[in-house]
């Protein structure tokens, strides 16, 4: 069964760990991440849930995401579900993420990165997903409206593709 580490709201760890599935206790928060992978023409790599995974199954997704299981950091988290995903190794040693949004029980760190991927080199985790494509922002924010991406917020959605080459909120 995986665990994860469990964090304050300062973002340090308890010591304690929980199993995935189960409700944390008030207080008690868990971190996730997300990796973007664009190209060089500005698009995202997108995933397609697979139509028997639990929670938002078939849905179009980012590149990749996922809990940090106990031990991990933010960034061995993101190394190790961009493998698991679509078995693509990249190292995020030494980097932090673009940006980080709370959620009602957690952290949720978001790497983007520039990288030209042959999709037909990944090797996509059969548990999880069942098809990859480069997406356009307009092409997102038309599947978020249309019920085919996961709802997340279009100002988030456009956020990351202004964010994907530096850090920090002031334009460049």
């Amino acid at each position: 069964m995986e665990r994860w580490d469990i964090y304050t709201a300062d973002r340090e760890k308890t010591g304690r760990t929980w199993p995935r599935g189960t409700e944390l206790k008030d207080g008690d928060y868990r971190l996730a991440v997300h990796v973007c992978l664009f190209n060089e023409q500005g698009q995202m790599l997108i995933q397609q849930r697979q139509p028997f995974k639990e929670g938002w199954s078939n849905m179009w997704d980012l590149s990749v995401g996922g809990s940090a299981t106990t031990g991990d950091t933010s960034q061995t988290a993101a190394e190790r579900e961009l493998f698991e995903e679509l078995g693509l190794s990249l190292s995020f040693a030494g980097r932090r993420p673009q940006l980080t949004v709370p959620f009602e029980d957690g952290f949720d760190d978001y790497y983007l990165t520039e990288t030209d991927v042959d999709l037909t080199t990944l090797t996509l985790q059969e548990e999880e997903v069942q098809a990859v494509k480069w997406a356009t922002e307009d092409d997102i924010i038309a599947g978020i409206r249309e019920g085919t991406f996961i709802s997340y917020h279009e100002p988030l959605i456009r956020l990351l593709f202004i964010l994907r080459h530096q850090y920090g909120a002031h334009q460049k």
